[in-house]
């Protein structure tokens, strides 16, 4: 199978039924997708593939061959933050910090799509992914900051 991970090509043998959770952690070594609930309900695996918030505990091989996956460690750079990141700190959205690269990859989707998202949006697209930590106001105070970034306000 062929994929294409944070602008880097990719050529992997594996069963064409293994996630690209386990592709991601245990082939390429890419440790930020986390492993949650394993059956995409709580957002900690979520990843972009060809540009769209994807679950990657369900995306199977036969699935990804030939795709273009974005992971936290692909969306910005510790000198070049994207906005999302960026805000995330500012607001100190983080408490344990599992699910939070699954939460920025989420929230990073939503505002490639809708920079001017309501809160509604932000709910709506935010749903499936699960703090067990409850920082979900500052969640939405972070995404509405890095929409604020985005609009260049």
């Amino acid at each position: 199978m062929k994929i294409t991970v944070n602008g880097k090509a990719h050529e992997v043998d594996v069963e064409d039924d293994m996630p690209l959770l386990w592709v991601l952690r245990d082939e390429l070594g890419i440790k930020g997708v986390k492993y949650g609930c394993g059956v995409a309900q709580c957002g900690a695996c979520t990843v972009h593939m060809n540009g769209e918030a994807v679950r990657s505990c369900q995306v199977t091989a036969d699935m990804f061959d030939g795709a273009e996956v974005t992971t936290i460690e692909g969306l910005g750079t510790p000198d070049a933050l994207h906005a999302v990141q960026a805000a995330w700190i500012d607001h100190q959205v983080a408490q344990c910090g599992y699910c939070q690269s699954g939460q920025i990859m989420q929230a990073a989707a939503l505002l490639a799509t809708n920079t001017s998202p309501t809160d509604g949006d932000i709910d709506d697209a935010m749903r499936g992914n699960l703090c067990r930590c409850g920082t979900y106001p500052r969640i939405r105070e972070a995404i509405k900051s890095a929409a604020r970034t985005l609009r260049g306000q």
